[in-house]
């Protein structure tokens, strides 16, 4: 596998809020194609697109765009759990989606866009990599695994949720005909791809469209109770299983069941990843004095394990600001060392992220009755040895971590598939464990013991939790 570009992406604010930037991701992917056709001329080209979930673009009718897709960390969905309660209760939605209850879901965000001009003239909407296919292609479908992040769909069928709409005052007709990982969205349109000089319109592939269910994929797992960490700006803690589970626990626990290739389900709890350390990193930047993570981890390494410890699922946490300042009044608030240099700031982000981790995979193991015997760390955390020692001394664990391009090769993966190459996911999973180097962390038992005293001390906060998660009753 080898990387042919990579772009920045990020929020971008507008007078209306924070959007993304989807038509130069669309372009820049355009060029880098060209780029590739160039490189490989004799070569027939595939593509299949993945990313986050949630987020989504408004058509006409004519299929012309109405709009940069909202950013899911704008305000716009502030207090829209209140009103999607207030309209059905959120244990029904619950029941009926088994997906967990946060204010970024695309349920939330519809309930503000209501109101906008767009929605009242839009045809369809389209997820963000079903829309960047669109883009490619013209043709509008609803990917599976990324459609279940709208909490708009049964995770037991794949379905709609058709009684949730009149409720809602949403449109049910805005949602395209749905499409499976591994079926075909069609060739590339040639008046698009002949803009960067390439001769022969690509085949655009489905693949499992959200990164994280991508990211499973290509877990290089040789047992079914495996657990696994998707590393990256979200940790995505969690399990496979071939069934939702669905309960009044795994909704206390705030426990998503979202779709999967080869109809799994992602058993999984969003817990805070390397946003905190991005963001240090942009305030550090824009302070003239700018430090880069990777580079201060032998520092860290130094630094006391377990000294500073905040809760990870304080709104205050989840939002774009001064995120250095915000650890400091976090740790004061708690009666917490402050942290005093850079490395002791990042330190004090490891180890709360790896007790949120470890908290985490105990609920899931709980709830699911399943023993995990080894602890799977893939994605862009899976290079951070510092927290792949935590993570084994928090849990207990062997750690595997690797690789990090996790995302990307899932969606290879199908690709393969649909090309007839490969079948099966223990195909696909031995395929990755023969191709990838992948790193060991035992626990260590001096750390292990450093992180039972931490765990009896750390607790989650009374903050407002995570992104307006609600697990009250409905």
């Amino acid at each position: 596998m080898r990387e042919v570009t990579r772009l920045s992406n990020g929020p971008v604010p507008l007078p209306d809020g924070l959007h993304w930037d989807l038509l130069r991701i669309h372009h820049g992917m355009l060029e880098a194609l060209g780029r590739l056709s160039r490189e490989a001329s004799d070569a027939e080209l595939w593509v299949g697109i993945d990313s986050w979930g949630v987020d989504y673009g408004l058509l006409d009718a004519e299929g012309h765009l109405l709009g940069p897709p909202f950013h899911y960390r704008d305000s716009r969905t502030d207090g829209q759990l209140a009103v999607l309660g207030s309209l059905v209760a959120l244990a029904r939605v619950y029941q009926a989606t088994g997906i967990q209850e946060m204010a970024i879901n695309t349920i939330c965000q519809l309930l503000v866009e209501r109101s906008s001009a767009a929605y009242s003239v839009a045809s369809h909407l389209l997820l963000v990599p079903d829309l960047l296919a669109y883009l490619l292609t013209g043709e509008r479908r609803f990917e599976r695994t990324n459609a279940s992040t709208t909490q708009l769909v049964d995770s037991r069928t794949g379905q709609l949720v058709d009684w949730l709409f009149p409720l809602l005052d949403i449109r049910r007709d805005l949602f395209p005909s749905p499409v499976q990982p591994g079926e075909i969205y069609g060739p590339a349109l040639g008046a698009v791809v002949s803009t960067v000089g390439i001769p022969f319109p690509p085949t655009v592939v489905a693949v499992a469209s959200h990164d994280t269910a991508s990211a499973v994929l290509a877990v290089p797992a040789s047992t079914v109770n495996f657990a696994y960490v998707v590393s990256g700006t979200w940790s995505l803690v969690g399990l496979e299983l071939e069934a939702p589970l669905i309960s009044d626990a795994t909704r206390a626990a705030n426990f998503s069941n979202e779709l999967g290739y080869a109809n799994t389900v992602r058993f999984l709890k969003n817990v805070m990843g390397f946003w905190m350390l991005q963001e240090c990193e942009r305030s550090w930047a824009l302070e003239g004095d700018p430090a880069n993570v990777v580079e201060l981890l032998p520092a860290v390494e130094g630094c006391t394990p377990f000294r500073s410890l905040v809760d990870t699922a304080d709104a205050a946490f989840a939002v774009p600001g001064d995120m250095p300042a915000r650890i400091r009044e976090a740790c004061a608030r708690r009666g917490e060392p402050v942290p005093a240099t850079r490395a002791e700031m990042v330190r004090c982000v490891l180890d709360s992220m790896a007790l949120a981790i470890a908290d985490a995979l105990a609920e899931a193991q709980a709830c699911s009755a399943r023993v995990v015997e080894v602890l799977h760390v893939v994605g862009g955390g899976s290079s951070n040895r510092c927290l792949l020692s935590l993570l084994a001394a928090v849990t207990g664990l062997d750690v595997v971590a690797g690789p990090a391009e996790a995302s990307a090769i899932g969606n290879l993966l199908v690709q393969f598939q649909a090309a007839g190459l490969i079948a099966g996911r223990e195909e696909m999973r031995a395929l990755v464990g023969r191709s990838f180097p992948l790193v060991l962390a035992h626990p260590d038992p001096a750390l292990a013991r450093a992180a039972a005293g931490a765990r009896a001390r750390w607790r989650p906060s009374a903050a407002q939790p995570l992104l307006e998660t609600a697990k009250g009753p409905g």
